[in-house]
């Protein structure tokens, strides 16, 4: 999208918006925001890591008291130029790269197709769990996985959602999403961060990698995923109970064929790799308790069908003759379970703790793969609450119990919010990594970075 065109929606859309809203009840309703993120590595260098400018803008329009509909759309400059050749100053979008991108767009309906039912048609999000951000049942959106930083951030997906209210307490969902989407995977400096690690035998070593993605095909019987939910209120408790037929957005590898390229152990890895679906039978609460906020939530993985891993070695790799192994990647007899604990309570002072366990992130899928993550957050209020400091913010991760020095991980990401007037907030933080053995977050190890961030909403 060039810099005319842009402009051009923004200003249509705010000039249509103010001739509009004071009109009626139904009027369209625009909000939203601008902002800007800006990341610099620690180093000695400097390098800039993260420049992200989004301009989220949000449009509702109700059409009667039964019929609505909704929109999210981004529009940003996200990217640093990445520019190798003088052919490349030819091209706007790579000099100067803009994305548009809509978040959400469906159409309500109330009291239909009967009573007590709602209907939402389109591109939705479907949020499920009541833990912060890290929800082990919310899985029938793909995640959105580019900003690692941004935990349980999804995208928003075509999808049938029907609610059927009993009462004001209780209520049962059905969503049905006939099209595939995958997760997409960290970009910029987060990039390979979530790259599943491999070993080779002997002196082997992966010089070249290349790799082809095998998608479900186009059709309802693989496309197909779904979820039902049982949502209630009892005794001050929420609580809800949930199945969903859904795929791992992450793919897993089907194929590896391994080739020498010379007598040092340099090798040559082609992959294929596939997408499976899980059974996922969850649960989830959430209620006060002397003042704290507590929830807690589960999730059962059970994988609809095994996945046979292939690894295969030319001549004169390992043996002077070809050869292949075959091992069980994905056991459909090994359900695997995710889940989460974690409170929060605000202080006389103003002051605010937030704590939660986490056993096994969106990326592990295995029982021995499934690791253990601890996350606090407490900061403190000044000014009226135009000042937010939070000097204990972030994470510590445990790969191995029996062996915790040498496998644990630590990210610290202390931050100062300072809301210049109600409607703009800055920020600057820091994220600083540590530890050893080989987690996700020790990816962040060499990418101690700083944070500046503004918005303005409206």
């Amino acid at each position: 999208m060039t810099n005319k065109i842009f402009a051009l929606i923004v200003a249509s859309l705010i000039i249509f918006s103010d001739s509009t809203l004071a009109q009626n009840e139904n009027s369209l309703g625009f909000t939203g925001n601008l902002r800007t993120d800006q990341r610099f590595l620690l180093k000695d260098k400097n390098d800039w890591a993260w420049n992200e400018n989004r301009l989220t803008i949000n449009l509702d329009k109700p059409f009667s008291n039964q019929v609505r509909f909704h929109s999210e759309m981004w529009i940003r400059n996200f990217g640093l130029p990445s520019l190798y050749s003088i052919n490349d100053l030819y091209n706007k979008g790579i000099v100067d790269p803009y994305q548009f991108e809509i978040r959400e767009a469906y159409i309500r309906i109330n009291n239909f197709p009967g009573k007590k039912f709602d209907l939402t048609l389109g591109r939705q999000h479907i949020n499920w769990g009541t833990a912060d951000k890290l929800n082990p049942t919310n899985n029938l959106n793909p995640y959105d996985l580019e900003d690692i930083l941004d935990f349980g951030r999804q995208r928003g997906t075509e999808a049938l959602s029907m609610n059927y209210y009993f009462n004001n307490d209780f209520s049962v969902q059905v969503a049905l999403f006939p099209f595939f989407r995958p997760a997409n995977m960290p970009v910029g400096i987060f990039s390979g961060l979530l790259n599943p690690k491999m070993e080779l035998p002997g002196n082997l070593y992966i010089k070249s990698f290349s790799d082809s993605l095998i998608m479900p095909r186009l059709n309802l019987k693989e496309n197909l995923t779904g979820g039902l939910r049982f949502k209630g209120f009892a005794a001050g408790i929420d609580f809800s109970l949930s199945y969903a037929l859904a795929y791992d957005g992450l793919p897993v590898p089907l194929k590896n064929s391994f080739e020498r390229l010379g007598f040092d152990g340099a090798t040559k890895l082609r992959s294929e790799l596939i997408f499976y679906r899980n059974h996922i039978i969850g649960a989830d609460l959430a209620t006060t308790l002397g003042g704290c906020g507590i929830w807690a939530e589960a999730a059962m993985f059970i994988p609809e069908k095994d996945v046979i891993m292939t690894n295969k070695f030319a001549a004169g790799l390992i043996v002077p003759f070809p050869f292949s192994v075959d091992s069980l990647y994905i056991d459909k007899t090994k359900p695997f379970a995710r889940f989460i604990v974690g409170g929060d309570y605000m202080f006389a002072d103003g002051s605010y703790l937030n704590l939660q366990y986490l056993h096994g992130f969106i990326h592990e899928r295995r029982v021995k793969e499934l690791n253990d993550y601890f996350f606090m957050r407490y900061d403190r209020s000044f000014f009226r609450e135009k000042l937010k400091i939070s000097p204990l913010s972030g994470g510590f991760i445990v790969t191995d119990w029996n062996s915790l020095k040498e496998n644990y991980a630590i990210v610290y990401i202390p931050e100062v919010v300072y809301m210049v007037t109600p409607n703009v907030e800055t920020s600057i933080s820091a994220v600083i990594s540590d530890g050893k053995g080989d987690n996700l977050f020790l990816g962040l190890k060499d990418l101690n970075m700083m944070m500046v961030k503004i918005k303005y909403s409206f």
